[in-house]
């Protein structure tokens, strides 16, 4: 890699490409997200590199900064995973969180602001565009093709509420050819201004024929111990009705 070890990333000099994944891996909160073929490709790692991404900012003792972790493979490529690091959270602790693309982590990043501090565009975020197929999405929708049933396992897989969509939905959305992360915001209503600890994300999916379906995830930390937790649901008004429950509960 080009940059050298002593001016970038986290890891220590003359470590192993793989003893460097573990360590990432070690203290990410979600690293059981991370699809199993972008692991089994880290597996033949040859190099390693990391830098910060993004600015780091920092405001009323609140920190959050991103940095970019890259994998030369065997096969010649390079296999890229995007960490967040924040203590932003209620335990005031820093915490560690790794996704596998921009998007996510620009989703990720939007629910953990800081005082003063402005969303911060990520350099080279893709763009969603809709191209010409047959297919086509209700009016507004700006859909990202490709990679979309690896993107409905990863939603479903981090849900943890018992009433999560089962296994027809996860068959249904592995047929996608496209799909679509939206943050709700204008929806939190119903929780009589509790909105700080809760958000709401609209995962559409199209599927051959046209045929749009969606997941409502909610993500929040109404929970004994605080930590973050995500459930997902069919419909809006499931997901309207947890969140409701959920603040009930604060």
């Amino acid at each position: 890699m080009s940059v050298p070890y002593e001016t970038c990333g986290t890891h220590e000099a003359f470590e192993s490409p793989d003893a460097c994944l573990q360590r990432l891996l070690a203290r990410t909160l979600n690293s059981f997200e991370l699809p199993d073929d972008t692991l089994s490709r880290l597996d033949t790692a040859l190099a390693y590199d990391s830098c910060l991404h993004s600015a780091a900012h920092h405001s009323d003792g609140r920190r959050r900064e991103t940095y970019r972790h890259v994998w030369l493979v065997a096969d010649g490529s390079a296999v890229t995973l995007w960490e967040l690091t924040h203590n932003t959270g209620p335990d005031g602790q820093l915490h560690h969180e790794v996704y596998t693309d921009q998007e996510e982590l620009r989703i990720a990043t939007a629910r953990l602001p800081l005082p003063g501090a402005e969303p911060e565009p990520l350099e080279g975020a893709p763009q969603l565009v809709v191209d010409d197929r047959t297919a086509q999405p209700l009016p507004g929708r700006e859909y990202e093709w490709g990679d979309s049933p690896d993107h409905a396992r990863r939603v479903l897989r981090r849900a943890e509420n018992t009433d999560r969509p089962g296994e027809e939905v996860a068959v249904l959305l592995a047929g996608a050819f496209a799909h679509q992360i939206t943050q709700a915001f204008g929806r939190l209503d119903p929780l009589r201004g509790r909105r700080q600890g809760f958000s709401l994300y609209e995962h559409a999916f199209l599927l051959p024929g046209g045929r749009e379906v969606s997941l409502w995830e909610v993500e929040h930390t109404a929970t004994p111990d605080g930590r973050h937790m995500c459930e997902v649901y069919e419909t809006e008004d499931a997901a309207q009705s947890a969140m409701e429950r959920r603040a009930a509960s604060l």
